[in-house]
């Protein structure tokens, strides 16, 4: 895959070096739509490419997601981008502490501190020589940091393979944005246009922004559609606030 120099937003507004307020926040969201994106479209991978899955799908859908943040940016860019999605993790977790309500231990995601972890190591792994200041940041703890290389190496052994076969697809269907309206919806859209030469799918997927009545985003099986829900944003807003 080609290496991308800088996400959408700061291609339009410049250097991350000095950044306002305002701007720190819009690339926390774009890093969040991305990375919530990126989740998503790994669950429509598992069910059009047929992938087999031992295990929980969300965590495969999770690895998924950096997984292609660390395939498709450079490493200024996908570090950038890897520091905001981990933290819109840590972001929930203290909007549960604000808002006081429990983990639901039933449900299919793992616990927001789990999957904040599990992202922070994967990315690490992927080229630990060069993000051991991330790590640090981060505060992984040793003990998983001896580990991330070889989980990030597990992962590279079945996501590689899988996105490597979808690139070199001689024909295939591709990801059509639909509709939308909004900050979100101008990423995806461009997003969408990018990846027009990486992921050539078994059949067509649409995407689209619409209002859900919750922040949420899913991928609908009966549909093939990735959905976006357009009160995602103000919820990711409130995240990067918490995590100030």
């Amino acid at each position: 895959m080609r290496k991308r120099m800088m996400l959408t937003f700061m291609a339009v507004i410049g250097s991350t070096a000095s950044l306002s307020a305002d701007t720190a926040e819009d690339t926390f969201v774009e890093a969040n739509v991305l990375g919530i994106f990126y989740h998503e479209l790994g669950h429509a991978v598992i069910d059009i490419e047929q992938v087999p899955i031992f295990g929980q799908e969300e965590d495969a859908a999770d690895v998924f997601s950096i997984f292609l943040i660390d395939a498709l940016f450079d490493e200024e860019a996908a570090t950038d981008l890897a520091y905001d999605a981990s933290l819109g993790f840590w972001g929930e977790v203290l909007a549960r502490e604000t808002d006081g309500y429990d983990m639901s231990w039933w449900g299919v995601h793992g616990p927001d501190e789990q999957r904040f972890y599990n992202t922070v190591c994967l990315f690490y792994g992927a080229n630990p020589d060069e993000r051991e200041t991330f790590a640090e940041d981060m505060e992984l703890p040793e003990d998983r940091a001896e580990t991330c290389p070889d989980e990030y190496d597990l992962a590279a052994a079945s996501w590689g393979t899988i996105l490597d076969e979808m690139e070199t697809r001689k024909s295939g269907m591709p990801i059509v944005f639909e509709t939308g309206e909004g900050f979100a919806a101008d990423i995806l859209r461009e997003e969408i246009a990018l990846l027009a030469d990486e992921i050539r799918l078994a059949q067509p997927l649409r995407v689209s922004v619409q209002e859900c009545g919750e922040a949420n985003a899913f991928y609908d099986l009966d549909t093939v559609e990735i959905i976006f829900c357009s009160e995602f944003e103000a919820h990711l807003r409130r995240l990067f606030h918490l995590t100030q």
